[in-house]
C-alpha cells in the first residue's frame, strides 16, 4: 500500500469514527428526547386522568344528590297522600257517626264556645234528625243558642251566628284549622 493510500485509509477511518461518534451522539439525543417526550406524555396523561376523575366524581355526586332529592320528594309526596287520605277518613268517620255519637260530637264542639249565645245553623240532614232536647243539651254544654230554620251548606258540624260574627264549627273547617297538629299526630303514628 502506498503512502497516499495509507493517508486515504486513515482519513476514511477517522471519518468512519467521527460518523460513528456523531451517530452515537445523535442516538443518545434522540433517546433523551423520546424519554422526555414519554415522561411529558405520562405527566399530561396523569393530569388529564386526575381532571377526568374529579369530573366523574362530581357528576356522580350530583347524580346521587339528585336521586336522593327525588327519593325524598317522592317519599314526602307519598306521606302527604297518606296524611290526606287519613284526614279524609277522619272527616268521613265524623260525618258517618251514629245518630247519638254524632250529636255528642256536636255538643263537644258547642262546649268550646261556652259562654256564647246566638243562632246555631246546621245542615239540612242534621235539621231533619235533630234530637228533641238539642237546645237543652247545648245550654248544658255552655252554649245558649236557638236552632235556625235555615240550613247551612256544610257537610257536618255547625255555624254559630251571634250578631255579625260567625263561628265556623264545621268539621271540615276544624280539621283544616287543626291540620298541623293532626299531621304531627299522624306522622308519629304512621311514620315513626
Amino acid at each position: 500500500m502506498s503512502g497516499g493510500e495509507k493517508i486515504i485509509n486513515r482519513i476514511k477511518s477517522d471519518c468512519d469514527e467521527s460518523v460513528k461518534a456523531i451517530e452515537l451522539e445523535a442516538q443518545a439525543q434522540y433517546d433523551k428526547v423520546i424519554d422526555e417526550a414519554k415522561a411529558e406524555i405520562e405527566t399530561i396523561k396523569k393530569a388529564h386522568l386526575e381532571k377526568e376523575s374529579k369530573k366523574i366524581a362530581q357528576i356522580k355526586a350530583a347524580a346521587k344528590s339528585k336521586a336522593e332529592l327525588e327519593i325524598r320528594n317522592e317519599l314526602l309526596k307519598k306521606r302527604r297522600e297518606e296524611i290526606d287520605k287519613t284526614v279524609g277518613m277522619v272527616l268521613e268517620k265524623l260525618l258517618n257517626l251514629e245518630h247519638e255519637e254524632y250529636f255528642n260530637a256536636i255538643y263537644k264542639l258547642a262546649s268550646k264556645l261556652s259562654g256564647m249565645n246566638g243562632e246555631i245553623i246546621l245542615n239540612q240532614k242534621d235539621l231533619n234528625r235533630l234530637p228533641l232536647d238539642f237546645e237543652y243539651k247545648l245550654r248544658a254544654n255552655g252554649l245558649d243558642a236557638k236552632v235556625s230554620d235555615k240550613a247551612a251548606d256544610i257537610d257536618g258540624g255547625f255555624i254559630l251566628k251571634h250578631g255579625d260574627i260567625e263561628e265556623n264549627m264545621e268539621f271540615k273547617a276544624i280539621i283544616a284549622a287543626e291540620r298541623d297538629r293532626l299531621e304531627d299526630l299522624i306522622n308519629r303514628e304512621l311514620f315513626i
